[in-house]
C-alpha cells in the first residue's frame, strides 16, 4: 500500500499572495480539511519564513504553528514538514515542540529534517549560515540528541555543535519509540551518510525521474552498508514539486501552460513532475514503486480549487490501497 500527502498553501511559493492573513489561514484549513476528508494520509507545510523565489512582503506562515493549530482542527491526517531547517531552532526545543505537537495531535507528528539551504532567509533573520559540511555535521548531531530527548528519561550529549545535559523532555511523543524521522536531501557524500545512519525515512525529489531516484538509492545502500544498516529499514518517500491533474487533454493543456515554469521545457515539466490524467499519473506513479517508493508527498499548485485534490483522491489513489 502507497501512502500520499499533500501540501497545504502556506505562502511560501506565493500561493497565498493577495490574500488577507485571516483568510490567508483560512485557506490553509480548508486544504487542510478537504486531504482529510479524502483520505490523504497526511498533510504538510514548508519550513520558510519568507517568500521563494523572490522575497515579498506577502504572507508566509511559520510550519510548526500552523503545523500546531491544524493538529487541533483535524482527527486523524498525519502532519509533517518537508523540511525543517535545523539551523533555525536549537535541537533541544526542536524537541520539546516535536513532543508537544505529537501529543496535541495524538500521535500524528511525522518530523522531516534537512540541513538548510535558502541564505537570504538566514541572512534576513540572522542566523548563523556555516558552510554546507557544518550544516550537515549539525543535523547529524541534531538528530541524534532528538531521539534521545524523545526516549530518554535524563538525555545528555555532547557534541561538536551542540550539548545538552540532563535535558528533561515531558511529555514524550505518543508515537513509539519515537515519531518517525524523515531527513530530507540528496547530497551524495555527506547527507546520504547522514541518512544511512540515522533516518527513518529518506526523501528525494522535488523535479526527478524514477532513474534519477534509483541512481540516489544505490548510492544510499553504499552508505547504509558501511554504516551497518539494511537499505529496507528506511523507507523511501518522494516529494513532487507540481502535481497537475486533469481529466482530458485539453483541460491538461491548459494547465500546462499555466503552472510551467518558464526556465524548463514542456517536457522537462512533466518527465520531472507527476503530470497528466488519472491513467498517466497512475503509471508514472508505478515507475517510481517500481524502484522502491512507498510514501508520496505532493504539491498541487491549484490545491485551493475543489477539483485536483478529489479527482486525484477518487481516480488515482484507489490503484495503490
Amino acid at each position: 500500500m502507497i501512502k500520499f500527502g499533500s501540501f497545504v498553501p502556506q505562502g511560501w511559493l506565493g500561493d497565498l499572495k493577495g490574500y488577507a492573513p485571516r483568510k490567508g489561514f483560512e485557506a490553509i484549513k480548508n486544504v487542510a480539511l478537504q486531504c482529510e476528508n479524502l483520505g490523504f494520509d497526511s498533510i504538510w507545510v514548508y519550513d520558510h519564513f519568507i517568500t521563494f523565489p523572490e522575497a515579498t512582503t506577502e504572507a508566509c506562515f511559520e510550519s510548526w504553528t500552523t503545523l500546531s493549530a491544524l493538529a487541533t482542527l483535524t482527527k486523524k491526517v498525519g502532519l509533517g514538514q518537508l523540511v525543517t531547517c535545523n539551523s533555525y531552532r536549537y535541537p533541544a526545543v526542536l524537541a520539546k515542540m516535536g513532543a508537544t505537537l505529537d501529543v496535541i495531535s495524538n500521535g500524528r507528528l511525522n518530523l522531516g529534517i534537512g540541513a538548510g539551504w535558502y541564505k537570504l532567509e538566514y541572512d534576513a533573520y540572522g542566523i548563523p549560515f556555516p558552510k554546507a559540511s557544518v550544516r550537515i555535521a549539525q543535523l547529524r548531531e541534531a538528530v541524534q540528541i532528538i531521539k534521545k530527548m524523545w526516549t530518554e528519561d535524563e538525555p545528555s550529549f555532547h557534541g561538536q555543535y551542540y550539548t545538552i545535559d540532563k535535558a528533561i523532555n515531558s511529555p514524550k511523543p505518543i508515537q513509539k519509540p519515537h515519531p518517525p524521522i524523515l531527513i530530507g536531501g540528496a547530497g551524495k557524500k555527506l547527507t546520504l551518510r547522514v541518512v544511512a545512519e540515522l533516518a527513518d525515512r529518506c526523501n528525494f525529489g522535488g523535479t526527478i525521474t524514477p532513474q534519477q531516484y534509483k541512481k540516489l538509492l544505490e548510492i544510499l545502500d553504499e552508505h547504509c552498508r558501511k554504516v551497518g544498516r539494511k537499505i529496507n529499514q528506511i523507507e523511501k518517500t518522494l516529494i513532487v514539486d507540481y502535481t497537475v491533474i486533469a481529466k482530458t487533454r485539453a483541460a491538461l493543456d491548459k494547465k500546462i501552460n499555466k503552472f510551467k515554469p518558464k526556465t524548463v521545457s514542456k517536457t522537462q515539466f512533466i518527465e520531472g513532475n507527476l503530470v497528466g490524467t488519472p491513467e498517466e499519473i497512475i503509471n508514472r506513479i508505478e515507475e517510481f514503486v517500481d524502484v522502491g517508493v512507498t510514501y508520496v508527498m505532493m504539491r498541487f499548485p491549484d490545491m485551493m480549487e475543489t477539483e485536483p485534490l478529489q479527482l486525484f483522491a477518487e481516480k488515482v489513489m484507489p490503484a495503490f490501497h
